[in-house]
């Protein structure tokens, strides 16, 4: 809405003023600009830069509304008409959906396909997923691994009564979070700390706020020796293939081209490539926009 306000005023602004003697390419009716949303963390502001780039490529107008919110937030906003695609993870959409959907396959061609089937009544269209993943990771100081002779999250369930856990605000009624944890692992902590941003969690991490916390299984900052990420050996995480999910009016109203475009990306795009594009992001300090730009420039 801010940006229609924006250009709605821009326009008016250059009809009045009539600057420049030669005039400008009219600019696209709003309904037909794209928007493209992202949700309230990086990586996901930088797929949403990088599909929206792709669509650009393709001759379609876009523009990217950062940071909306949750998924309780971002999909009923897709289906409202508020936004128009938003990038997501196959396995947490699906259980955002239905509970237990998440994890009733391991194959993501087969968990796109029913995500396809119950966003369709709601005026969703999936499109295709790509090969790179990420999913929830859970984290220790690699020295607290070693001193304990864990390597699995199996073997956290003994000393975790002793330990402080920092995580996103909504680990706590996500299934592939805490409420996982506790079912499938039996992990029980000392205490539980929200964290506003992944960063702030790498730092409440190193500097013994908090003993575990949870991490993309590729944010960047798992680079460091220092940090060891536990593995999942009792498959607590489902297949999280990035997909986009795109309100199917507009993907009517664009026709083929959108898709396309869409598809051309997730054909692209890997899980080697979610590292770099967080790495440029989280430790190079680039902005979500400029990494996104990097991505392209090496097609």
């Amino acid at each position: 809405m801010r940006g229609r306000v924006l250009a709605a005023v821009l326009l008016l602004t250059l009809a009045v003023c009539g600057c420049g003697d030669t005039p400008a390419d009219p600019a696209p009716a709003a309904e037909d600009v794209v928007r493209v949303a992202s949700y309230d963390f990086p990586e996901n502001q930088t797929l949403a830069e990088v599909y929206a780039e792709g669509l650009r490529r393709a001759g379609l107008a876009v523009s990217v509304e950062h940071g909306i919110g949750t998924r309780e937030v971002v999909l009923p906003a897709v289906e409202q008409g508020v936004v128009d695609v938003v990038v997501d993870y196959l396995g947490t959409a699906s259980e955002f959906l239905e509970s237990g959907a998440g994890s009733s396959s391991a194959d993501p061609a087969v968990l796109r396909d029913e995500l396809a089937r119950d966003l369709a009544p709601r005026g969703m269209t999936v499109t295709a997923a790509a090969a790179a993943e990420d999913q929830n990771g859970f984290v220790v100081l690699t020295e607290l691994a070693e001193q304990h002779g864990m390597t699995t999250l199996s073997q956290l369930a003994a000393v975790a009564p002793g330990l402080v856990f920092g995580g996103p605000p909504e680990c706590a009624e996500r299934h592939f979070c805490l409420p996982g944890l506790r079912e499938v692992y039996g992990l029980e902590f000392a205490a539980v700390r929200s964290m506003p941003s992944r960063a702030a969690t790498v730092e409440a991490l190193l500097t013994g706020q908090v003993d575990v916390g949870m991490l993309e299984t590729t944010d960047a900052h798992l680079l460091d020796a220092s940090l060891l990420l536990l593995r999942d050996d009792r498959s607590l995480q489902p297949r999280e293939n990035v997909v986009p999910v795109v309100r199917t009016a507009v993907l009517e109203r664009a026709g083929e081209r959108l898709r396309t475009a869409l598809d051309a990306v997730s054909a692209q795009l890997t899980t080697f490539d979610l590292i770099r594009l967080n790495r440029a992001v989280a430790i190079d300090g680039r902005t979500p926009a400029e990494a996104a730009a990097q991505w392209w420039d090496g097609r």
